[in-house]
């Protein structure tokens, strides 16, 4: 017990000590780590490594997973003192998240006009409302507003776009869309329904294809990768097992 509490003090203090070099704290700060052991260093994590602001972000994080509503009623209750763009875009974002997606809609179409008429963060809201409505012929036009942009190739509305396409049953526009996203090492989710797309046209071989390439990449990501697209390589081995069930 005695050589676990050691190590976790060694470590405790490594991690303080390298923090102040690369921040380029006072030497004192260091003294004081090495020498006080505990005591100086959970005085330098709080002095040092945390502040107020993130503390009172954390806070704030916490109280809107706790309560959304009461998130919700403050943000009203600021577009009724100033109708701008920011506080109506603001509401939105909270309405579409709390699952109010028509009033979200409402206020995104709201909120374009004048100067802000072409918003291209809009746009993309308004893509992901009315897909979860699903107004895919909206989703479909909105997205050429937004087609050209640069960070649009890998980003949901992309998705959402080519899912759209083949509700509408336009399923070769559809797959030209999942073909683009099928990059390697990035865009899981998409690959995941391009593979469920091909194997709703019975092209079972693709469908197995895909999910193959995306496990094999899964063995070559970081762990922060893996725990990114956790759900959609899950996903993906079971339907490859099923598939190979199936086939076998």
């Amino acid at each position: 017990m005695f050589f676990l509490n050691s190590t976790i003090i060694i470590v405790l203090q490594a991690i303080c000590v390298i923090h102040c070099i690369r921040k380029g704290k006072s030497n004192n700060w260091i003294w004081l780590i090495v020498f006080v052991p505990v005591i100086g260093a959970i005085a330098y994590i709080v002095t040092e490594m945390f502040n107020y602001r993130h503390v009172e972000q954390v806070q704030a994080g916490v109280t809107n997973v706790l309560n959304p509503t009461g998130k919700i009623r403050k943000l009203e209750q600021q577009l009724k003192f100033s109708d701008t763009f920011n506080n109506r875009v603001q509401l939105a974002d909270a309405y579409l998240d709390s699952g109010h997606t028509e009033k979200a809609i409402a206020l995104y179409e709201g909120s374009l006009k004048g100067a802000f008429s072409e918003n291209e963060y809009v746009f993309t809201q308004l893509c992901t409302a009315y897909f979860q409505m699903r107004r895919y012929n909206d989703v479909i036009a909105i997205t050429k507003k937004i087609y050209r942009l640069p960070q649009y190739l890998r980003s949901r509305a992309h998705l959402q776009y080519a899912m759209a396409l083949e509700q509408t049953g336009n399923h070769e526009a559809a797959e030209r869309e999942f073909k683009l996203m099928r990059v390697r090492f990035a865009c899981f989710e998409a690959r995941y329904q391009y593979g469920m797309f091909l194997q709703r046209a019975n092209r079972d071989e693709e469908a197995r294809q895909v999910f193959k390439d995306m496990l094999d990449e899964a063995t070559q990501l970081s762990p922060r990768e893996k725990r990114s697209h956790r759900k959609w390589i899950q996903l993906a081995k079971e339907q490859f097992k099923t598939i190979a069930l199936q086939v076998g």
